[in-house]
């Protein structure tokens, strides 16, 4: 095939481009597009129109004039919006060279950015002959079968209307929440059932309503872009839920909209998408979109060709240095983010989701793998530097996930300006002390872990995230504190289950991680038992009510430590009611009840989400809950205490003993807020298994008014702590933390 050159007999040549290169895609000039693709190695590429959305729609080829420096590139005057096209490239038939070209696959356009139709997993789609379970035949040869009635194509998409203008929350006042766009609404009650589990019911005013009241500030969505479920999920009937498996970078996944805009053609998904973000910027709220460039839906050696793989698989995907395929996803494959072309496909995606979509911001997947040379991580990755130079990019949020597996693959803090990161310290000092010490006391095997890692979250990690160059110090808002995330247990399942339960997974319950520091409180079930029913039982149902009230208190723990630690907090969606997955924390291929949110809220359900909006309203009005510097323990200007204190249960200043001590889990933080700026802020944790007596510590001498307390199940309400004469307590006043709870108070 490397030297056939026989075109159909209705190939023509495109007409030549005037001026310089186009951008790459698809581009709308005068009546007709400027067409450009990077196959360096190619020797042709067809680009092929199609009559209509059919799978058997008639076909019309071109030839691409090319290559010059890699791009292929012509003009068609006869075709413009809602036109469906593909690619069909040319070239050598070397795999063992990385070079799998075969005109008779159709390849969707990198840049496409609405596609139509579906894939369909069959020995089609792979540009080499399998067998009947889609393994390749050895030796590798073509495969002569056309796909293009078992693939995506793209569709050329028009001008649209202007998105409304971004909120451009600071991160200090930033509070993200972390959902997938059909788990949010799938069973909301107020958005009507043809809108449920779509973006448009996302934009929904019941949603937005429910979002406001709640409090948080930016709506981070789990990826969007057009996906391709892998194999391996497709034969046991199972789909990629989440949405990390990408068939496009540009597209959005037409199955996420309603069946209106999906019969009104690929323009109307993405105007829903568009009319998404428009509408809740006009509510205020930020929209996040979690991207994933460390991979693709293509799979490893032997995966389909659908797109990147059949016009330059050497080009686009990561290669070791003996020259094998490289996997430091776990995914099947890699991004070669040392490409300067995949470079340039990553930086044109994230401007056209800015300029074109309204996003305001991303969250990178397994981000260390776009910061590899080879198979080497760099903070100074030209990528990397590129983001944060571009005058479109600098304006939105940036968050990596900084890990991925391959080697030194964990680089949590090493990322640079203007990135901030997820921070897996957080999550796991959290859990330690408040569910793995917890369990540990009560087994009475050890007394838990020192109270000096916790303090070091509290403050914003900086041992993981000051920078003594002031060019590079972002604050404490580098670190994203989250608790859970969408990859994990819930947080009502951590306090619910010693192990991981992912048998709706059908691999035996091997996926998911095992490293989950949880516990059950003494027995293996949801949270969300039939606890009315076992009130009413006589012994063994005031062991399992007292059950229900240990789990719910480390929940409370939990939450009430990230809304006061310095950073970014971000709350996964449901975790403010206690959702459950039934102690599945894997459930990436589970698009039913168990990742779709429930609704149907029990009291106690409603008494926890009452507790979070509670916490994120004191954070919004203290900022002494939300500093956005690194607090050193020092006096600024004209104020009589440091920025942030720490004192004993006595109320004395903590003892260099104390801080390696389990014995000193009873211990007080005090922040200043600045004279004259704001009220200070002095949170009691009492992380012993028993009742403590608290002296609250002095600090400019006026008086307390404690304003939540873990160990309650409601909190009192901001409005009633306005309205009515609060309960004030004297610096030294003793006061009784009940075993493993806190307490937050106000300088009055």
């Amino acid at each position: 095939m490397s030297n056939d050159r026989t075109f159909a007999p209705t190939s023509e040549l495109a007409l030549p481009i005037m001026g310089a290169m186009p951008a790459l895609g698809v581009t709308l000039v005068g009546g007709g597009v400027d067409i450009a693709v990077v196959a360096p190695r190619a020797t042709d590429i067809e680009f092929c129109i199609f009559s209509s959305y059919e799978p058997d729609a008639a076909e019309r080829r071109i030839r691409l004039r090319g290559p010059v420096e890699g791009i292929f590139s012509g003009h068609v005057s006869d075709i413009g919006p809602g036109t469906a096209y593909g690619f069909r490239a040319w070239g050598p038939w070397e795999p063992e060279n990385a070079m799998v070209y075969n005109p008779n696959k159709l390849l969707l356009d990198p840049y496409a950015r609405a596609i139509t139709g579906k894939v369909e997993l069959c020995p089609a789609i792979h540009a080499h002959q399998t067998d009947d379970e889609l393994y390749p035949l050895q030796p590798m040869r073509p495969n002569p079968t056309d796909s293009a009635p078992y693939t995506v194509r793209g569709v050329i998409t028009g001008p649209s209307f202007e998105v409304a203008r971004r909120p451009h929350t600071s991160w200090r006042d930033t509070v993200i929440y972390e959902s997938h766009v059909r788990g949010l609404t799938e069973n909301l009650e107020g958005v009507p059932a043809h809108l449920r589990g779509t973006y448009a019911g996302v934009a929904h005013p019941a949603t937005i309503s429910y979002l406001k009241k709640l409090g948080i500030t930016a709506l981070e969505l789990l990826p969007i872009n057009a996906k391709f479920d892998e194999p391996f999920l497709a034969e046991r009937g199972l789909t990629n839920y989440w949405g990390y498996s990408p068939l496009s970078y540009f597209a959005p996944e037409p199955s996420l909209a309603t069946k209106q805009s999906q019969h009104s053609g690929p323009g109307a998904v993405v105007d829903e998408v568009r009319g998404m973000v428009s509408i809740l910027h006009e509510a205020g709220i930020e929209v996040i979109l979690d991207v994933v460039y460390n991979h693709t839906g293509e799979g490893g050696p032997g995966g389909q060709s659908l797109s990147w793989r059949g016009l330059d698989e050497a080009e686009y995907y990561l290669y070791d240095p003996e020259g094998k395929f490289a996997d430091v996803t776990g995914c099947g494959n890699s991004l070669d983010a040392g490409s300067t072309r995949v470079q340039q496909m990553i930086l044109d995606s994230l401007r056209y989701w800015v300029s074109d979509m309204g996003v305001d911001g991303f969250r990178f997947d397994l981000a260390t793998t776009i910061g590899r040379f080879g198979t080497q991580f760099t903070p100074d990755h030209p990528i990397l530097s590129a983001i944060a130079t571009d005058p479109i990019l600098c304006q939105v949020k940036m968050i990596a996930e900084p890990w991925d597996v391959g080697e030194n693959g964990w680089q949590t803090g090493n990322f640079k300006r203007p990135f901030s990161t997820w921070n897996d310290s957080f999550r796991d000092s959290l859990r330690t002390f408040w569910i793995s010490d917890a369990k540990a006391q009560a087994e009475r095997s050890s007394r838990g872990s020192s109270p000096r890692d916790l303090a070091t979250r509290l403050s914003g990690s900086p041992d993981l995230y000051y920078r003594a160059d002031p060019a590079q110090n972002v604050g404490t808002r580098a670190s994203v504190n989250f608790i859970c995330a969408h990859d994990g247990f819930t947080l009502a399942d951590l306090v619910s289950f010693n192990d991981k339960h992912n048998e709706a997974n059908l691999e035996n319950n091997r996926d998911g991680s095992d490293h989950n520091l949880s516990w059950n409180h003494g027995l293996e079930a949801p949270i969300s038992l039939p606890w009315g029913d076992i009130r009413e039982s006589s012994n063994g149902g005031s062991q399992v009510i007292s059950l229900m009230e240990d789990r719910l208190k480390t929940i409370r723990n939990l939450l009430g430590t990230l809304f006061v630690s310095a950073g970014t907090p971000m709350l996964v969606a449901g975790d403010e009611f206690g959702r459950t997955q039934q102690g599945n924390n894997n459930a990436y291929c589970q698009d039913n009840e168990i990742s779709w949110l429930n609704w149907n809220l029990a009291p106690w359900q409603r008494e926890l989400q009452e507790t979070v909006t509670h916490l994120i309203s004191l954070r919004k009005r203290y900022p002494a809950m939300r500093p956005d510097y690194f607090l050193t323990g020092t006096q600024y200007g004209d104020d009589s205490i440091p920025d942030q204190s720490w004192f004993d249960r006595s109320g004395k200043p903590m003892s260099e003993r104390a801080w390696h001590d389990p014995a000193g889990r009873a211990f007080q933080m005090l922040r200043s807020g600045l004279p004259s700026t704001s009220n200070d802020v002095l949170v009691c944790f009492n992380g012993l298994d028993e009742a403590i007596p608290f002296s609250l510590a002095d600090g400019r001498g006026t008086f307390w008014r404690k304003v939540w307390d873990s160990a309650l199940s409601k909190p009192h309400p901001l409005v009633a702590l306005d309205n009515e004469v609060p309960e004030v307590e004297e610096p030294g006043t003793k006061v009784d933390l009940p075993a493993l709870s806190m307490q937050i108070y106000i300088s009055r």
